[in-house]
């Protein structure tokens, strides 16, 4: 492996969406190359069919059959499957879910054995993934069940906001029942890790945001905030993290506070998600904090609407792979200066 250039393992996502797209109108710019080098793990069969469905003709993919084989000025891709396929662009079709999962799964293996150093995942259709090989709500909860231990974060994060999520794909009314004290205590502490070790805040501050209207209005609305928020927060405070709230979701969003912290924990995922992607759709990204590798996805789905006809945006694809860089360095030097402090300034130290 290159030890200047990060290796950039990519999944393909639903091939009759608008991640092929997205990826190809990424890597059209050649300046990427400078900063990484990566590998889609898919097709270039069905890779073509969407460079042509898109008339873009100055651009093709590098085949290799091994990352030991990655040409460092291209965009490579290895071939996890050789068949001709059925493409429907804009449809939800069973081959479009094997044929994502064949390629999440290539890119995770490559992941885990190292040869590459980053995840970013194309959006995939969760309904039509599904089999017995693949039996989660999506991207986080797999990747969690293959190299995390139940602790994982979806975190959306951006220039200007960072937002996680203590429930993920459930459904609204499991979201008061999944909760309890221990759960968001959790969520706190691998925010607070995040923070720290993938973005280099020292100190960071959070927002903890309550599940009713008005924060359960001291009970009159709800006492989720009473019984299981608030003791939560109580529990961080005392383990010596900056932690506040709970706070209204609305007014919290609508009057900017979110600009006064680090991050944002919501109790579930619209809470969070509604309004991430209303300030920041265009270069938001999706982050698996609280694993021990790093993966990052663009904020969007598959777009099945606009899918071939040119329309997709690649800007949340590409900061998905600037992010995940970015992480990837950040926490590689926080190890660094963990295992060796005076590694921060070996030439200045405190007397």
């Amino acid at each position: 492996m290159s030890e200047e250039k990060i290796i950039v393992g990519i999944s393909q996502g639903d091939i009759n969406g608008i991640g092929l797209e997205v990826i190809i109108k990424t890597f059209l710019d050649p300046q990427i190359f400078d900063i990484c080098t990566p590998v889609l793990f898919g097709s270039y069969k069905t890779a073509s069919f969407h460079r042509k469905a898109l008339n873009i003709e100055d651009f093709s993919f590098n085949q290799i059959k091994d990352v030991s084989e990655i040409n460092h000025k291209r965009a490579n891709i290895i071939n996890v499957y050789d068949e001709d396929i059925t493409i429907e662009l804009g449809k939800q079709t069973e081959t479009g879910g094997k044929y994502a999962f064949l390629s999440l799964e290539a890119a995770a293996y490559a992941l885990a054995q190292g040869k590459v150093d980053v995840l970013v995942t194309a959006p995939i259709n969760k309904e039509n993934i599904q089999s017995p090989d693949f039996k989660f709500p999506g991207h986080t909860e797999y990747l969690d069940d293959r190299f995390g231990n139940g602790n994982s974060l979806m975190f959306l994060v951006s220039d200007d906001l960072r937002v996680a999520v203590a429930t993920g794909h459930i459904p609204v009314t499991r979201v008061a029942q999944e909760l309890s004290p221990e759960k968001i205590q959790k969520k706190i502490q691998s925010l607070y890790k995040s923070l720290v070790e993938d973005f280099g805040i020292r100190k960071p501050k959070i927002a903890v945001l309550g599940l009713n209207p008005h924060a359960g209005d001291n009970g009159v609305i709800g006492d989720e905030e009473k019984n299981i928020i608030i003791p939560a927060i109580n529990k961080a405070k005392e383990e010596g993290m900056l932690v506040y709230g709970p706070y209204p979701a609305d007014g919290f969003f609508g009057n900017g506070a979110y600009k006064n912290f680090d991050a944002v924990l919501a109790m579930y995922h619209d809470q969070g998600l509604i309004p991430f992607k209303t300030i920041a759709f265009h270069d938001g990204v999706n982050f698996t904090a609280g694993l021990p590798v790093v993966r990052t996805s663009p904020d969007h789905g598959t777009a099945y609407d606009i899918a071939g006809k040119n329309l997709a945006s690649e800007a949340s694809f590409r900061k998905a792979i600037y992010t995940a860089i970015d992480i990837y360095k950040t926490r590689r030097l926080y190890s660094e200066l963990t295992v060796n402090p005076l590694k921060i300034n070996p030439m200045k130290r405190e007397r």
